[in-house]
């Protein structure tokens, strides 16, 4: 019980030596022993690396874990499972989902309708696109995002650990300092002896007395300063080799980074490919009602063709005469009107929302704009603003 509670006084007494060096120096009525700027520099290189990773860890954490009311409920998942070293079961992602939920919907309406087919094709594409998008994330959490939070709570949890540690031993060097420097100065004073002819005698005994007393003082105060230079020094050197391997955790990064680049080229490549596909495959299926999409998906892929082969941009196709132009003889649509649009030439036609008009196309017009009759009218009109109906 004596040792506890000497121990906790003597706790207590140090805690209270550095709360009086601290308070001192804030106030600026203490000395405060400067770092060398090479350690400064490193100090705030640490910080900086340390403030960026957390927010990129972060902000990566949300892209990896998008829905935010399951984030909670996977991050103790995984937890529970690091505890109980085991690995977690692969979640399904939002494109899976969705593609199953298309494929149950194709099966409910009937496969041999054209919304069914295609509710099959895009659900399988979904479910493919989310495959892709889980292979993404794994890689992604193993590659980038574990490291970043290892160096968070790891790494950077020793730095701040032997940081405070070398910062209670700073406060014990300057309080050594200080209680040197009043001793010294009280010797000083205490050996300004009064002269023995001129003062009584009791006094001088008891001035030798307290100079002796002072001088015993001064050499414990240096000792104590010893050992505090001593043990600063050697936490400063184990804090200083701590920060300088913060370089080896940017090469680490680096490294890191480069791999989640190289995961989410792949991944967008092979999204970007299953959706070609999926494109292809709906404008060759004849069942299919053709659209507004369609034509704009074979125009894109035609214009590229023709750009690629130096073919004349849309601008000289616009020398088409409208007057001149008579419907074919098949091949005339039904379509309605999706928005309102001005005509901006003589060889536009205006449009209401809603209203029906004809349509039709003729060779060498681009594939952005049909000709449209109303009536004894006729102009071009943007395929955007349409909705084909037969």
């Amino acid at each position: 019980m004596d040792f506890n509670v000497k121990k906790l006084a003597s706790g207590a007494g140090l805690f209270f030596t550095r709360a009086v060096q601290f308070t001192g120096e804030k106030l600026g009525q203490a000395e405060k022993t400067e770092l060398d700027a090479h350690f400064e520099n490193l100090l705030i290189r640490a910080d900086c690396t340390k403030n960026w990773t957390e927010k990129i860890y972060r902000q990566s954490e949300v892209l990896l874990q998008p829905n935010p009311i399951d984030h909670t409920g996977a991050r103790i998942e995984e937890f529970l499972y690091e505890k109980l070293d085991r690995k977690a079961p692969s979640r399904i992602t939002n494109a899976e989902l969705l593609g199953q939920y298309m494929q149950d919907a194709g099966k409910e309406f009937d496969l041999g309708t054209p919304y069914g087919s295609t509710l099959m094709k895009v659900g399988e594409c979904e479910k493919r696109l989310g495959a892709a998008e889980r292979e993404f994330l794994q890689t992604s959490a193993i590659s980038f995002h574990t490291p970043l939070r290892n160096f968070l709570e790891g790494d950077w949890r020793t730095i701040s650990k032997e940081r405070r540690l070398l910062e209670n031993l700073r406060l014990d060097l300057d309080a050594c300092k200080a209680r040197l420097k009043k001793a010294k100065a009280a010797e000083a004073k205490a050996a300004m002896a009064p002269d023995f002819q001129e003062t009584r005698p009791r006094n001088y005994v008891l001035s030798v007395s307290a100079s002796a007393l002072w001088s015993e003082e001064v050499e414990k105060a240096e000792h104590e300063l010893r050992v505090a230079q001593t043990e600063f020094d050697r936490q400063a050197e184990i804090t200083r080799l701590l920060l300088e391997g913060i370089s080896s955790t940017h090469v680490n990064h680096l490294r890191c980074l480069h791999e989640f680049v190289e995961a989410q080229a792949a991944y967008y490549k092979q999204c970007h490919l299953h959706m070609q596909e999926l494109q292809n495959e709906l404008s060759s299926d004849e069942n299919l009602v053709p659209n507004a999409f369609a034509l704009n998906s074979s125009h894109s892929m035609v214009t590229a063709g023709s750009q690629a082969e130096g073919a004349s941009s849309p601008a000289e196709t616009d020398t088409l005469k409208i007057e001149e132009v008579q419907p074919p003889a098949t091949g005339t649509r039904k379509a309605k009107v999706l928005y309102d649009y001005d005509a901006a030439d003589s060889s536009e036609l205006s449009l209401l929302a809603d209203e029906l008009i004809t349509v039709y196309t003729v060779p060498g017009m681009d594939s952005d704009w049909l000709i449209g009759e109303r009536g004894n009218q006729k102009g071009k009109v943007p395929v955007t603003y349409l909705e084909l109906l037969s």
